[in-house]
């Protein structure tokens, strides 16, 4: 007998909890949440995605994270401020205890910081945390912070869901949190169970007893078990099912923008190595195609950097740098001694149909300007290994920034950084480094918007990436959910931390 990947899914759904009728489900303050895939593990400081994020910051928690508006606001930290010397300090909460029961102390903090910046570290934040020159404890509520340069935006890396406080003393593969919800069972590849921690700091949460995460890889599989009623909540709504979601009385959808499709370059050879052939291409695309072929009209052309509409950082002017302009872009390529164009190679994968589509409207445009493109789709994780080492001329990504602050898109932007799937692979675009790296180490408000202008001005001329679309970032769930918030802008894939606040009206 042979078992196919859909009787796996099926067979998920028959789990004993899925027994119990919805509404009993929900009379015993159990969230039934329908998960896009299982974590591949939950280390604490290592990035596994989004949806391993969202139980992470459900069993743990940092210093800081982010309010329903978008901004900092306290956790193991009731304060943070610049000393007269320029170190930041961090005040503990009074009653933050460990699920093991013990205190969290600044030992705790400092044990935690150290094990993300050590040198062997793998954490995803381990290049930020490397710029902390020391950490030093005045009392054991007390966290001073001494950095090697100034640090503007340091408070908001332990905002990142990869940078918990753990207990200083956990096991290596057993990381003992302090978030509102506890870690009780699972079935690998399948589901998770989490019960309400009862001695978590903050009076009155979590106001669920306890979420069921199941996991439904296949999204079609994912929306119809919301549709259905097996599960209370989704995350991923398919874009081509949420105007579905809109349109069921029984349901509603919260859906933000936020994600961004983009263009990667190997900068190590010809004729990516040119800026004016990044820019040819940066003009040759229709961002409209995309949202419509990829989206399903579910998000908005991006043709300049990921600045988030409504932020300081924004500019009208600068957004659409890079607007839809083939006979600019033929004559860059011109310019570029490449006025027949050229034949090359795009990267996506076929796993996922947004990387797909997207990647078959890029290929059309890039034709009308003489530049052939063979598209390569094999499955993600050869994408990602293929990416990280360089293997492409060409690559489709999809992505969120850190946060809301350009320093968010250092992940993105800074090609100096260590090769990730994510980024372009060696590009050369030394003021937009500099640029970011003068953001980051300016207090004055007024100044760094002026800087991070000049950064966006830097990118338009040294294309490190070329915007693509905004995608719609959307959660569906039962109308009687309440008190969950899908985060703003690049913050949507934090959103999970909002479970906490989540009941059943």
């Amino acid at each position: 007998m042979t078992t196919t990947r859909r009787a796996i899914l099926q067979a998920g759904l028959a789990l004993p909890f899925m027994s119990m009728p919805g509404r009993a489900q929900r009379a015993s303050g159990i969230l039934r949440y329908g998960l896009s895939a299982f974590p591949p593990n939950l280390q604490p400081w290592v990035s596994t995605g989004a949806s391993a994020g969202t139980v992470k910051m459900l069993t743990n928690r940092s210093l800081v994270s982010y309010s329903s508006k978008g901004e900092l606001r306290g956790e193991l930290a009731d304060s943070w401020s610049l000393d007269g010397d320029g170190a930041w300090v961090f005040k503990l909460r009074q009653g933050c205890v460990f699920h093991n029961g013990e205190p969290v102390t600044a030992e705790d903090v400092k044990w935690s910081i150290e094990q993300i910046a050590g040198e062997k570290s793998t954490a995803y934040m381990r290049t930020q945390f490397q710029g902390i020159e020391r950490v030093e404890i005045p009392d054991p509520k007390t966290i001073r912070l001494v950095t090697k340069l100034p640090q503007a935006t340091l408070p908001s890396w332990f905002g990142n869901y990869n940078t918990f406080v753990i207990w200083r003393k956990s096991a290596p593969n057993e990381p003992v949190g302090a978030g509102p919800f506890k870690l009780i069972g699972q079935e690998r590849g399948t589901s998770l169970d989490l019960v309400a921690f009862d001695k978590f700091y903050k009076p009155g949460f979590p106001k669920l007893k306890g979420i069921k995460f199941v996991v439904y890889a296949d999204e079609n599989l994912r929306f119809a078990a919301l549709q259905s009623g097996d599960v209370d909540m989704i995350e991923y709504v398919p874009w081509q099912s949420m105007s579905a979601v809109e349109a069921d009385p029984r349901l509603k959808l919260d859906s933000v923008e936020g994600p961004f499709m983009d263009i990667l370059f190997n900068g190590t050879k010809p004729p990516f190595n040119d800026p004016r052939v990044r820019r040819a291409i940066a003009h040759a695309v229709k961002r409209d195609d995309i949202v419509k072929a990829a989206f399903f009209g579910r998000g908005k052309p991006l043709e300049g950097l990921p600045i988030v509409e409504g932020t300081p950082w924004y500019d009208k002017e600068l957004a659409h740098g890079w607007n839809y302009d083939p006979a600019r872009a033929k004559a860059l390529l011109a310019e570029a001694g490449f006025a027949n164009g050229f034949q090359s190679t795009l990267l996506a994968t076929s796993q996922f149909g947004m990387h797909k589509d997207t990647a078959e409207v890029v290929q059309q445009h890039l034709a009308a300007i003489g530049i052939q493109c063979e598209l390569q789709l094999p499955d993600w994780s050869t994408r990602v290994s293929r990416g990280t080492r360089g293997q492409y001329d060409m690559a489709i990504h999809g992505v969120s920034s850190d946060n809301n602050d350009p320093d968010g898109l250092t992940v993105v932007l800074d090609t100096s950084l260590s090769p990730t799937h994510g980024r372009s692979f060696k590009v050369d675009a030394p003021r937009t480094i500099a640029a970011l790296a003068k953001g980051r180490s300016e207090f004055d408000q007024a100044k760094r918007v002026e800087i991070y202008k000049e950064m966006q001005r830097a990118a338009l001329e040294e294309v490190p990436l070329v915007g693509l679309a905004w995608r719609s970032q959307g959660y569906g769930m039962d109308k009687r959910v309440m008190g969950f918030t899908n985060l703003p802008g690049a913050l949507t894939t934090s959103s999970g931390a909002t479970l906490e606040e989540t009941y059943f009206g």
